[in-house]
C-alpha cells in the first residue's frame, strides 16, 4: 500500500476528518496518514486504543517512535500518560496496550538500523524558556534528523528552514500555513528545499516537529 509516498510533495492531511480502519488487533482502529507497504510499512499514523484493548507482544525491527496524544499506553516498560514522547528503536519488544484507553500519533521504519538509544520524555518537562512567544524542546537529534516539541503564544511565529524535509503535528490549537488553516491533529509534511513559515492562531499552538529525515526515507527492509 502507498498513501501519500511522494515525499516531493507537499501533504496535509486533517487527521480528526478522515474514518478510523480496523487494525489486525480488535479495539485498535488506525487513522493512516503515510504508508508504504502491508502490515509491515513504513508509516506514520494515528493510532486509538479502545479501553483494555493490546497487540500480542512484537519486535519493532525497523523501530518506532511515537507520541501520547490522550489517554495512558501501557507496556511492560511502565504507563506512558498524554505528552510522553517514547523512542523505540530497532531491535526492541514489547506488548502494547491501554487499560483506560489512549490514542497516539506513531511512525514505523524510520530509524537508523544501527540506532539504539531508547528512551521516553515529558515534552512539557523539556521545553525552554519562551523566545519571541515560542518555547521550544529538543527532543532528539542524530545525524539524520531534529525532532522538537513547541508551545506557540497567540500569534506567534514559528519557522524553520532545515535541509532533509519537515514534518509537523498540531497537537492542540491552530496554525495557518500556506494560507490554509490547521487544526488540532492536522499533519503536514513539506518536501526537502521547502520551508516552514506558521502563525499560531488566537488560541496558540502545541506542535511536534521533526526535520532533517525525509531524504532517508524508503521502504521497510524485509
Amino acid at each position: 500500500m502507498d498513501l501519500n509516498a511522494d515525499f516531493s510533495s507537499r501533504v496535509l492531511v486533517h487527521s480528526d476528518d478522515i474514518d478510523w480502519l480496523a487494525s489486525p488487533m480488535p479495539g485498535v482502529d488506525r487513522r493512516m496518514l503515510d504508508r508504504i507497504g502491508g502490515e509491515v510499512a513504513r508509516a506514520t499514523t494515528i493510532v486509538r486504543y479502545a479501553a483494555g484493548s493490546k497487540f500480542s507482544e512484537h519486535t519493532h525491527t525497523g523501530g518506532e517512535e511515537f507520541i501520547v496524544l490522550d489517554g495512558v499506553f501501557q507496556d511492560e516498560h511502565g504507563d506512558f500518560p498524554e505528552g510522553t514522547y517514547v523512542r523505540n528503536p530497532p531491535t526492541t519488544a514489547h506488548t502494547p496496550g491501554s487499560e483506560p484507553g489512549c490514542t497516539i500519533f506513531v511512525k514505523l521504519w524510520q530509524f537508523d538500523m544501527e540506532d539504539r538509544n531508547q528512551f521516553r520524555k515529558n515534552m512539557a518537562d523539556e521545553l525552554g524558556a519562551p523566545v519571541n512567544g515560542v518555547a521550544t524542546a529538543e527532543l532528539h537529534r542524530d545525524e539524520r534528523e531534529t525532532v522538537t516539541y513547541s508551545h506557540l503564544d497567540a500569534g506567534a511565529a514559528i519557522t524553520n528552514n532545515d535541509a532533509g524535509g519537515i514534518e509537523l503535528l498540531v497537537i492542540a490549537g491552530t496554525l495557518r500555513e500556506g494560507g490554509e488553516a490547521l487544526k488540532e491533529g492536522s499533519w503536514l509534511r513539506l518536501p526537502e528545499g521547502k520551508p516552514l513559515s506558521a502563525i499560531a492562531g488566537a488560541d496558540g499552538a502545541k506542535v511536534w516537529m521533526k526535520t532533517g529525515h525525509l531524504v532517508h526515507a524508503k521502504p521497510p527492509a524485509v
